[in-house]
């Protein structure tokens, strides 16, 4: 028997066995539906793999069991991400757009599991990266301009925080990044084996998802049949909608890695200005006026996604940036006046 038949088995076993968790905690009956027939399609395709072989007995590990539980605390859409990270099926359901009743049938794949597609994630993502480089490095200029350092140790001290800071955050989002993306690689190969072994089973799993969404049963066989003639726009829509996935868009390591390194760079750079065009004395109050206001401004940004108060988020940030600024001021005035 080989190891990835086996594997492939315990991955269908583990499936079901979530999936038929999903169903018992999912509080719609649409949703309970779909997850019931998601169980036992999986089911079906771990008895097609074990045809090959005597199969054990299946018992879900610790990890799997731990989901499982999540699940029942704090509901299946909270656990998406997760359990998309373990090839549940159908988790679109939790984000994929409805079809109510009477609406007209989808007559293409780019219309099933089309995605609303905007740039609100990266922005955020910019912003909070403008933040980091800017309350980090305005708490380490104000530390050492605490202990009154010359100003060319105070820019030293700062450039070294900035680069530091940004490599950091890029190192870490390349990384990120990467291993999510070779992760849903990972699931969507396992998508097109499974595509080529039991294309009926997918088609039928096709039909469930579209039919939770509001589509007639027998126009979601029909359609998913039709579909899974064509190899290519199966694999799409199965990736789409089973996985939850884009495949066009399943996020550049590279990308993540440049982006957050000037994001950052652009907020550290910002307390270091008064000091590398030679404010002289009036640097440290300039840079703290330059770091209260852009604090002020992205908070202000930041309401765009809570749908807060613009001022008050600013004001907020405003005052969390000079509390650790005048905190690192403090403590870097006792090291000076210690030395």
């Amino acid at each position: 028997m080989a190891k990835d038949t086996l594997e492939r088995w315990k991955s269908e076993k583990t499936a079901a066995y979530l999936s038929a968790a999903v169903a018992r905690a999912e509080p719609t009956a649409a949703g309970k539906k779909l997850f019931t027939g998601m169980a036992k399609a999986a089911e079906e395709q771990a008895a097609i793999i074990a045809k090959d072989f005597e199969a054990p007995s299946f018992s879900p590990s610790p990890r799997v069991q731990l989901i499982a539980w999540l699940v029942r605390k704090f509901g299946p859409r909270a656990m998406r991400p997760i359990l998309a990270a373990v090839k549940v099926r159908g988790v679109s359901f939790y984000s994929g757009p409805v079809i109510r009743p009477g609406h007209p049938m989808p007559t293409d794949v780019e219309k099933i599991g089309q995605r609303h597609q905007t740039g609100a994630g990266s922005l955020r993502a910019a912003v909070f990266g403008v933040n980091d480089g800017l309350i980090s490095n305005t708490s380490l200029v104000m530390g050492v301009s605490g202990a009154a350092l010359a100003t060319e140790d105070i820019v030293l001290t700062g450039v070294a925080g900035l680069l530091a800071g940004a490599f950091s955050m890029s190192a870490g989002e390349y990384v990120s990044v990467r291993s999510q993306r070779e992760m849903y690689e990972h699931q969507i190969s396992q998508e097109r084996e499974e595509l080529e072994l039991y294309p009926e089973e997918e088609a039928e799993e096709l039909a469930l998802i579209y039919h939770a969404r509001g589509m007639a049963l027998d126009d979601a066989r029909n359609f998913a049949q039709d579909l899974i003639k064509d190899h290519d726009a199966a694999l799409d829509a199965l990736t789409r909608e089973e996985l939850g996935l884009d495949p066009d868009n399943l996020g550049s390591p590279v990308g993540a890695a440049v982006s957050s390194f000037l994001a950052f760079t652009c907020g550290a750079i910002i307390p270091l200005t008064p000091f590398l065009f030679g404010a002289a004395s009036a640097a440290i109050p300039i840079a703290a006026a330059l770091a209260g206001v852009s604090l002020f401004a992205i908070g202000a940004a930041l309401s765009l996604f809570s749908g807060k108060s613009a001022v008050a988020g600013g004001l907020r940030m405003a005052v969390i940036g000079a509390m650790a600024g005048g905190a690192t001021y403090f403590i870097g005035s006792l090291f000076g006046a210690a030395v």
